[in-house]
């Protein structure tokens, strides 16, 4: 069903991190059963994911899915917490009690957490097939690698993209701090416009949701649309899920998804995971909030000219053809 290949240049070694010391190429090579139409083309890259993966792979593809399942799919650094917080909140009643009481990766869990953290024993992937449903489960995995009962049992799945240039600089970050990272900034940003960091290739990652946005089990978001206008997703993600609230609830909603407020509630900044994550991976002791900065275009406060312009040349080459734009 896959094909395994090791990273082992220098390069690759070079993007090493105590969180994920070697890795390999991953590549579906059964494309029978896609969401796609029948005849209709669909050759997947390999995914860069850490060595430990093979062992779970299979497992992941032939996960066990429920209709009454929620899915969050993103590429890290998309607002993928912002998401799953918002998803979790107008799917459950607005229920804020439990959402402030039970931290937010027990809400939405990390399918593949256990499969890709090399100092992480657990297996999340049977974890998460334990759990009661319904059950609101988050992947970062690119659409080849997820479970193929999604295309078939259809659970609700919502897809949230972000410019890649602002990821690169969160990513970045996140690499640094919460998996060890101690190579340079250049070579960290070279890796990711050679598709050799964890979950490249990103643009690929987009469009193939991209492909199927119509299908009624989908809801594709940009991350840039969140930050422009959340009142509007949040009357797309409620007639998504079939919810009708008050414009005064959807006001108290937009609140507590504001930057300020996520930052500040332990339940989504991570708080614990982060320290965790920082002890294991060699940056226990230093200081590193998961919510960051949250902001559009923060790529041109971080990243050279240089580097800008060679995102913006990658960026046009993977949309060639494409009616998909980062910028709206």
């Amino acid at each position: 069903m896959f094909s395994f290949k090791p990273l082992e240049s220098e390069f690759a070694k070079s993007l090493s991190c105590p969180g994920a010391p070697t890795f390999v190429e991953v590549k579906l090579e059964d494309l029978s059963e896609s969401p796609f139409p029948p005849g209709e083309s669909w050759n997947p890259k390999p995914c860069v994911l850490p060595e430990k993966y093979q062992h779970f792979a299979d497992k992941v593809r032939n996960f066990e899915v429920f209709e009454d399942d929620v899915w969050t799919v993103t590429f890290p650094k998309c607002g993928t917490t912002w998401t799953q917080e918002m998803v979790w909140l107008i799917d459950h009643d607005l229920d804020y009690d439990t959402a402030k009481q039970i931290n937010l990766n027990r809400r939405s869990v990390f399918l593949e957490i256990g499969a890709i953290a090399h100092n992480l024993p657990v297996d999340s992937i049977s974890n998460t097939a334990s759990l009661p449903r319904p059950r609101h489960i988050k992947s970062h995995l690119p659409l080849a690698l997820l479970p193929k009962q999604l295309w078939t049992v259809k659970p609700k799945i919502i897809y949230v993209s972000r410019n890649p240039k602002d990821v690169a600089v969160s990513y970045m970050h996140h690499y640094q701090m919460i998996m060890g990272y101690r190579g340079t900034r250049e070579n960290f940003l070279e890796g990711l416009l050679a598709e050799k960091v964890m979950f490249c290739p990103q643009v690929q990652h987009v469009l193939d949701f991209w492909r199927i946005r119509q299908l009624e089990n989908v809801l594709f978001l940009t991350y840039e649309q969140m930050k422009r206008d959340l009142p509007e997703v949040l009357s797309r993600v409620c007639q998504f899920f079939g919810k009708n609230y008050s414009e005064e609830q959807l006001s108290e909603l937009c609140h507590h998804l504001s930057f300020d407020q996520m930052k500040k509630n332990p339940a989504t900044n991570n708080v614990e995971m982060v320290a965790s994550a920082m002890q294991m991976n060699g940056r226990g002791g230093e200081k590193f909030e998961f919510i960051r900065k949250g902001q559009v275009g923060d790529h041109k406060n971080e990243l050279s000219d240089d580097f800008i312009e060679r995102f913006d040349d990658y960026i046009a080459r993977e949309l060639e053809g494409c009616d998909f734009d980062f910028n709206h």
